[in-house]
């Protein structure tokens, strides 16, 4: 079945089955392989891209369930690495293996599209559906402080 999607902005037209996980659509069929695969049940959160605005786990979001609304993957936050949680991740070097990374980043993406000036609380509540086996929690918190930070300085970056 044809399905017309738009992923970072482009409209594509793709042909699978209705039930197709949106990550095996990213990755296989779109070749955005930003978007990881952890756990394949919607339990870590490295397969996090927006929809419609909001964060979703893209292992367990049909392609179905996609309909019209726009996704974002961690390609589509910037072009040029600009976006400030980009930005902020590079410069407090956060990854340590990197895996969950892109999860991590697109669930901060949209935790200060919504809460510009996050507590520490509104950071734990809305990264605890996101693990990091490196255990990265410190330096990913201070960087989305840093982010928010950025976000001031330039607020047009910060509301993808």
């Amino acid at each position: 079945m044809a399905f017309k999607i738009t992923v970072n902005g482009h409209v594509n037209t793709v042909d699978a089955p209705a039930d197709m996980p949106l990550l095996w659509v990213l990755r296989d069929m779109l070749d955005l392989r930003g978007t990881k695969y952890g756990c394949g049940i919607a339990q870590c959160g490295a397969c996090t891209v927006h929809l419609g605005g909001q964060p979703v786990r893209s292992c367990q979001t049909t392609l179905s369930m996609v309909k019209e609304q726009p996704i974002t993957t961690v390609e589509g936050l910037s072009a040029d690495g600009s976006h400030p949680v980009q930005k902020a991740w590079e410069e407090l070097d956060v990854p340590q293996c990197g895996y969950c990374q892109a999860g991590q980043m697109m669930s901060a993406a949209a935790l200060l599209a919504k809460t510009p000036s996050p507590t520490d609380k509104n950071i734990d509540d809305a990264m605890s559906g996101n693990l990091c086996r490196c255990g990265t929690y410190i330096r990913i918190r201070a960087a989305i402080h840093k982010a928010a930070e950025m976000a001031k300085a330039t607020p047009a970056k910060a509301q993808k």
